[in-house]
């Protein structure tokens, strides 16, 4: 199946430049374009694509918000958000992830790591970078401590689901976290899927942010 794709992105030459490479995969198609947040939501409720890539700093409306109206009230079948940015240490890392965002990517990726990109959000899973967790925690470290006083829904977890969240909030990929815990690492997808059902969570991204606003984990931890 083919994954439509539109680019956001107040540079010409980035949405000239992105739209060849994915175009030359065979799995990828660039369904459309914007120049800023704003034309970006009326041309994606226009295509109805399966991922946007959206800039983060543009004119008229920028890529924070225009991801937080986008996701705000989205269903099962609302487009994946991309995070295009300059630098992997962007300060909207924190706000972006919160607003529904599934990950970020350096405007200057390659071929390769634009289209595996497209197909990870795609297939509904997260692209957090060890870099980008790093700046969330430190983050979470500035703001002091968590922005949610209710654990409430942490009681639907088990023990293990639990144990699997924090080091999923640490930064560890499943790999790692099956070698931590000696399982298999389908055993740890199979974990964190209940987990993102359970606490209502889309992904990831949005798994780590629950994780330090409950206080499940901390900076330093």
């Amino acid at each position: 199946m083919t994954i439509r794709v539109v680019i956001v992105d107040d540079q010409g030459m980035v949405r000239t430049g992105f739209g060849v490479l994915l175009n030359a995969q065979p799995d990828i198609e660039v369904a459309g374009e914007a120049a800023d947040g704003a034309e970006g939501l009326r041309r994606i409720a226009e295509l109805r694509p399966d991922v946007v890539l959206m800039d983060v700093r543009m004119p008229v409306m920028d890529g924070l918000e225009a991801t937080r109206r986008l996701l705000a009230d989205a269903g099962e079948d609302a487009p994946k958000v991309l995070m295009l940015t300059t630098f992997d240490l962007d300060d909207y890392v924190y706000e972006a992830l919160r607003a529904g965002a599934s990950g970020f990517l350096l405007k200057d990726a390659s071929a390769t790591e634009l289209s595996d990109a497209v197909r990870v959000v795609a297939a509904g899973d997260a692209l957090l970078s060890p870099s980008v967790t790093r700046r969330l925690i430190a983050e979470f470290s500035r703001l002091g401590g968590p922005r949610a006083p209710s654990r409430k829904r942490l009681e639907q977890l088990t023990q293990r689901e639990t144990e699997v969240l924090a080091l999923v909030a640490r930064g560890l990929s499943n790999g790692e976290i099956a070698g931590r815990l000696v399982v298999a690492e389908q055993t740890v997808k199979t974990h964190f899927g209940r987990i993102l059902m359970k606490l209502g969570l889309r992904d990831r991204p949005q798994a780590i942010v629950y994780a330090y606003e409950v206080g499940l984990v901390r900076p330093g931890d």
